[in-house]
């Protein structure tokens, strides 16, 4: 990062502009914040860098008012194009050869120039077209010099003002540059369209367009040209495909977070397209979200619960996936998530918003002092661009519904017996280390507390109970093992149409009543001789 004095020039000029802005005014609080089109107006003067941490502001429902959220999600994408000169340097330089070689054709006119790069139209040597995403020059060095006065700028807001120290500006200016380098990472823009190509291949009437892999690197991403027409402008001209390509949309968005975890979250119209041939076409892989197993199952979990109205279960399963603070009011954080969760049951099942629902759980949680992954923020961007997508293109549209189906759906998918006997060897694996582990760990345990307090001397008195405890570690390990074998038998037998499967489902629960049959015996054997 710079040092602060290789910044201090643009610090001085973004000093400047947030003076003219009226910014200073926030360190007194919210009721001195600048308007929300002065907010917007700042980070559009100040260029690329601002633009995007504008663009992330924008995800922060839980800190930032709607009218400023509806503001920023207005910044423009859009900059000047950057000469072809520069555009032919960057991609001469990165794939190594002239580019006459390497491509058939090259418009030096660019189709479109946003923040991190232009878009050029070309043609590869055998006649298939494509389109070469080049990032604009000098951007490292900006986001460097930028990032550096974006974090001296959150350090000295948190030090002179408490209020603003609550919103933790310094956080989430490392969580935003992290963010951004990674977007600047066109290889790993290039693996997320391979991974979600092949997670979305059996989705029917979709088409992933593709990267060419020898002519892209981490500045230069050249991929297939998808001609088509934006999926809100073809639905309004062909009525009869409306139905098909909102179910085609709804389900790549659904599965990609109940079942793969990896979603598109900016699904905005300028990414949807439809082909010539009626397919659905997603494009623009540099802002994906991901969500592990376990969060998966805890957003299934609190989705489930927030539609039924369980204040307690929702909140059960929001802590889950976010980090709560040391300071925080449970009662009072389930309190809001009711309040939250009465006001959505008043709703018809049409009405109710799954955005709207997180956005405000969300704002709970930043007041309780719960912090949310960006992953999750991102979740709940995606829900709200998807809903308002869904209501522009069919008012009467049921998402509520399509949810509900889509998490049972995928809770069916988590039963299969490939995944049981996944997570069941995982769950042995466990208690064999419990087993081998916690008789050894309780002796050195206690041992160390008897040395401690009777100055290292043997106590047969304590030595026998820690001979005890061992045993009865033992005999509980045992039980677990057993109720284990008992309970997976159950499942594979219940999803098993015979076969070997259902052979070992009967073998483990067989194996299983047996061991819980030798315990109870061994306990009541035990009871009768302390009689």
């Amino acid at each position: 990062m710079n040092s602060l004095r290789q910044t201090s020039p643009r610090l001085t000029q973004i000093m400047r502009v947030l003076v003219r802005h009226k910014f200073p005014g926030a360190l007194r609080g919210k009721g001195h914040w600048p308007s929300p089109q002065e907010v917007r107006k700042t980070f559009e003067e100040l260029g690329l860098v601002f633009l995007k941490f504008g663009q992330i502001l924008a995800l922060r429902r839980d800190l930032l008012p709607d009218a400023y959220i509806t503001e920023l999600e207005q910044l423009h994408d859009q900059l000047p194009t950057v000469a072809f000169a520069e555009i032919r340097e960057t991609v001469e330089t990165e794939l190594g050869a002239p580019l006459e070689q390497l491509f058939a054709s090259f418009s030096e006119t660019p189709l479109a120039a946003a923040t991190i790069a232009q878009v050029h139209v070309a043609t590869m040597q055998d006649g298939r077209p494509v389109v070469v995403k080049v990032q604009r020059p000098g951007l490292r060095a900006q986001i460097s010099t930028d990032i550096a006065a974006l974090a001296y700028l959150a350090a000295l807001g948190e030090k002179l003002s408490p209020r603003l120290r609550t919103l933790g500006p310094a956080r989430m200016v490392q969580e935003f540059a992290d963010s951004l380098r990674q977007e600047i990472d066109f290889g790993r823009e290039a693996r997320s369209i391979r991974r979600f190509r092949t997670s979305m291949a059996e989705i029917e009437d979709l088409w992933i367009p593709d990267f060419i892999e020898e002519r892209s690197s981490t500045r230069v991403l050249t991929m297939d040209h998808s001609y088509g027409e934006r999926l809100d402008r073809y639905v309004s001209t062909h009525p009869e495909s409306k139905s098909r390509c909102i179910d085609t949309f709804v389900k790549v968005m659904l599965r990609s977070i109940f079942e793969v975890g990896f979603f598109h979250a900016d699904p905005h119209p300028g990414n949807l397209f439809v082909l010539p041939d009626g397919r659905v076409c997603l494009h623009d892989f540099g802002n994906m979200g991901e969500l592990d197993e376990t969060m998966r199952d805890s957003l299934s979990r609190m989705l489930a619960a927030t539609v039924s109205g369980d204040a307690r279960a929702a909140t059960d399963g929001y802590l889950e996936i976010a980090e709560a603070g040391d300071d925080l009011d449970r009662p009072a954080l389930q309190a809001d998530t009711a309040a939250i969760l009465r006001d959505m049951k008043a709703r018809a099942e049409a009405q109710i918003s799954i955005g709207d629902a997180l956005t405000s759980l969300l704002r709970a949680g930043s007041r309780h002092g719960v912090y949310s992954p960006r992953d999750f923020f991102l979740l709940t961007r995606a829900f709200v661009i998807t809903e308002s997508l869904l209501s522009q293109l069919d008012p009467q549209f049921n998402f509520t519904k399509a949810l509900q189906e889509e998490m049972i759906r995928a809770n069916e998918q988590r039963r299969t017996p490939a995944r049981l006997l996944k997570t069941w060897s995982k769950v042995f694996q466990d208690v064999e280390r419990l087993a081998n582990d916690a008789p050894i760990d309780t002796h050195r345990i206690l041992r160390r507390i008897a040395e401690g307090d009777l100055g290292r001397l043997r106590v047969p008195e304590m030595e026998h109970k820690i001979r005890n405890i061992s045993r009865d570690l033992e005999r509980l390990t045992g039980g677990v093992v057993a109720a284990a074998m008992i309970i997976g038998g159950s499942m594979l037998e219940m999803v098993s149409r015979g076969g070997w499967l259902g052979f070992i489902g009967r073998s483990m629960l067989t194996v299983g009543l047996i061991g819980a049959l030798i315990i109870a015996v061994g306990a009541w054997l035990r009871f009768r001789r302390n009689q």
